[in-house]
């Protein structure tokens, strides 16, 4: 049971993460949420012996999409519905 708490922390992790994601209107801070559900992703992947996966997804997924969003949202507005 011990060994599965890695794994049980990190899906209750990504379920909140997930959630987070969506019922936020603040488009940063749902970013932000986005970022953290794919650095778990690759957390995951590192703990299921897969570090090759997991640095390009915590290089792409969490680094570089992230990055790209907050660009994005800079450029337009903040908050959902248009307003900033």
């Amino acid at each position: 049971m011990i060994e599965q708490m890695p794994h049980i922390l990190v899906l209750l992790g990504l379920i909140v993460s997930a959630v987070l994601t969506y019922y936020f209107k603040d488009l940063l801070a749902a970013t932000i949420a986005a970022g953290l559900f794919s650095f778990l992703i690759s957390l995951e992947f590192y703990i299921l012996q897969a570090p090759d996966v997991a640095i390009s997804q915590a290089a792409i997924g969490a680094g570089l999409t992230t990055a790209i969003f907050i660009i994005a949202i800079r450029a337009t507005g903040r908050f959902e519905g248009g307003s900033s």
